[in-house]
């Protein structure tokens, strides 16, 4: 069985280590930690991860976060993966930095890249983690916030919270969302 598990994230040096390229630090820390490695394929860099008898198809899209849906939907059809088999970690300002919060389904809540993927599908049927990053910027200063890298405080926590989210992706093909949900959601 296969499941289509894409971080969102802006292709680019520049972009590396900002919090909106969150989704991108997570897959890296999962294939990393699992021997394998990413190759540049069609709209991304893609990665295959063998877990508990189910294949994971890790993809960081290239197409720059606000059009992420093209990649997605290209990487379901070409691996014939089922909407309700794909998850996409997202950073989200409006959660404490680290907090973690899987839902099945549900609007974009402002986030672009969620905003094209939803307008791609057709429908907002398909599971999200959001990653908090805070709300901590001066009015007007959103985009330099979220385009900003790391504070030093932050840095020393991120390695412990992009394993908690690593954890919960190993656990989405195995158990039923609410089961993950219940056990992640808020840590």
């Amino acid at each position: 069985m296969k499941y289509l598990i894409v971080g969102l994230g802006n292709i680019g040096s520049e972009y590396k280590n900002t919090r909106h390229n969150i989704g991108f630090k997570i897959l890296d820390a999962l294939i990393d930690a699992s021997n394998s490695s990413f190759r540049t394929d069609r709209l991304g860099d893609v990665a295959e991860l063998k877990h508990r008898g189910r294949t994971l198809i890790c993809l960081k899209p290239s197409t720059y976060m606000n059009l992420s849906g093209k990649a997605v939907r290209y990487w379901m059809q070409q691996e014939k993966i089922p909407q309700e088999r794909v998850l996409i970690i997202t950073d989200e300002l409006s959660l404490p930095f680290g907090k973690i919060r899987l839902k099945p389904k549900g609007s974009d809540g402002g986030h672009n890249g969620l905003k094209n993927i939803q307008e791609v599908l057709g429908n907002p049927n398909y599971s999200r983690v959001r990653f908090g990053i805070a709300a901590e910027f001066s009015k007007g200063k959103q985009v330099d916030y979220v385009l900003g890298e790391w504070s030093e405080g932050e840095n020393k926590d991120l390695t412990a919270r992009i394993t908690l989210v690593t954890d919960l992706i190993k656990s989405f093909p195995i158990n039923p969302v609410q089961r993950v949900m219940n056990e992640f959601n808020g840590k």
